[in-house]
């Protein structure tokens, strides 16, 4: 990069950052806010709103706690609670430098799902001191999106609030993620004319996000035998005496002892940790017809031009949003919360993420509507089923239908709903 290139980088930088606190600055502080849904401007609206009114929905309620989903707004309502220990590429910054993330949460559970979201910044000295203070104020949620945690105090975290709490505890960096990478990955090895259950897959990372979309690919046919999971110290074997109880899950009897042993070969890649630490010669030892999927974010394992500039069989997705087939968690938890909310599912479990699976997947296969052209202006046609599109857009109208719609249908069948299917969803079939 010339001098005058990087001057005009640093330039552009700036604005955008400056732009960004304009944004969350101006004309009020901050992307969420309160929004009454009864009217309150006469006395006798007063008196229901508050007292004497507000007794009536208080005494049922304490009478049977499930009355809460009828007479507040706990039902639709889903706390997005951090400590701050792992904050998008920022790492530990802290709980409350968290907000301005967990605002932005509630802002796409808001947009894209009509969730409303009480985002929560938890300091807390210990995981345990941390689960006890979302068990203290969980009862008037309907759902907990945990965000933004540490490995491997995520692990636990999460583990504790799903063995208390009755309403569904989802770690979207976990989970939401693993859905998303399944469901393109799905589509990408149909494309590639091979199957889910033959494939080498090498997975460089092993946090929260590769250990969850491991698991999740396992549920989904994948057997141990065909992973190869990496860490700092390279692959994780059976002969390693370095392994936490979480890694151990996927120490396998491998020979390989690199990342560059365990790709050659390799069908899939996916990367979920750090940029440019996949080669040229890594990538062109991979089998025919490859997937990449180099997820660190912004800046990739492998950049998407230098990957296509070395060999031309593959199908490739990022996290970005400048490259086809971005892997991004929008696709995911606003509809997996709202199909869980709208059965009052006391869990998000196994089958309701293999059912957002399946829908995000099948979804690829329809044809986009014209407002997806229109939010990305793009020439219509320009988006169809193919190796630069093997998932929708967030901006897909259709994400409600086909996601929420298949994750309430699994919690119904799954035995954790504890209402009805919505009259409102289409019929169940089959």
């Amino acid at each position: 990069m010339t001098d005058k290139n990087k001057t005009d980088h640093n330039d552009n930088h700036d604005e955008f950052n400056q732009a960004a606190l304009d944004y969350h600055a101006k004309p009020i502080p901050g992307k969420v806010g309160t929004a009454l849904t009864k009217p309150c401007e006469t006395q006798e609206e007063l008196s229901l709103a508050y007292t004497p009114g507000v007794a009536a929905p208080v005494r049922a309620i304490a009478a049977d706690p499930m009355e809460a989903y009828t007479y507040t707004a706990k039902g639709n309502t889903v706390a997005v609670i951090t400590d701050g220990t792992a904050v998008l590429g920022l790492g530990n910054v802290g709980a409350l430098a968290s907000k301005p993330v967990m605002e932005g949460k509630g802002v796409l559970f808001k947009r894209f799902a009509d969730i409303d979201v009480i985002d929560l910044q938890v300091t807390a000295d210990s995981p345990e001191a941390f689960v006890e203070t979302v068990v203290n104020v969980a009862s008037g949620f309907g759902g907990i999106n945990l965000e933004d945690i540490a490995s491997p105090h995520c692990f636990y975290i999460e583990q504790a609030l799903k063995e208390r709490l009755d309403i569904p505890v989802f770690h979207d960096d976990q989970h939401g993620t693993a859905i998303i990478i399944a469901a393109a990955l799905t589509n990408a090895l149909e494309l590639q004319c091979k199957n889910l259950d033959d494939v080498k897959i090498v997975c460089l990372g092993a946090g929260a996000a590769a250990m969850a979309s491991m698991k999740l690919l396992m549920n989904l046919g994948v057997s141990l035998a065909q992973i190869r999971m990496i860490d700092r110290s390279g692959v994780i074997h059976s002969r390693r005496d370095n392994l936490n109880e979480h890694k151990q899950a996927f120490a396998g009897d491998y020979s390989e002892e690199t990342l560059e042993d365990a790709i050659a070969g390799a069908d899939v890649l996916i990367g979920v940790s750090g940029p440019d630490l996949v080669s040229s010669q890594m990538v062109e030892s991979m089998a025919d017809k490859p997937v990449v999927f180099a997820l660190s974010n912004p800046d990739p394992e492998i950049t998407h031009e230098h990957a296509f500039a070395l060999r031309d069989d593959l199908i490739m997705a990022t996290g970005r949003s400048d490259h086809a087939n971005q892997v991004n968690n929008v696709l995911g938890f606003p509809f997996i919360f709202r199909g869980a909310l709208d059965v009052r599912a006391s869990a998000i479990n196994t089958e309701m993420e293999i059912a957002a699976v399946n829908a995000l997947a099948s979804l690829a296969h329809a044809p986009v509507p014209q407002q997806v052209f229109s939010a990305y202006q793009r020439l219509e046609g320009s988006l169809y089923f193919g190796p630069e599109y093997i998932i929708p857009t967030p901006f897909d109208p259709r994400l409600k239908d086909y996601v929420a719609t298949a994750v309430a249908k699994a919690a119904v069948d799954s035995g954790v709903a504890r209402a009805p299917y919505p009259k409102h969803y289409p019929p169940i079939v089959g």
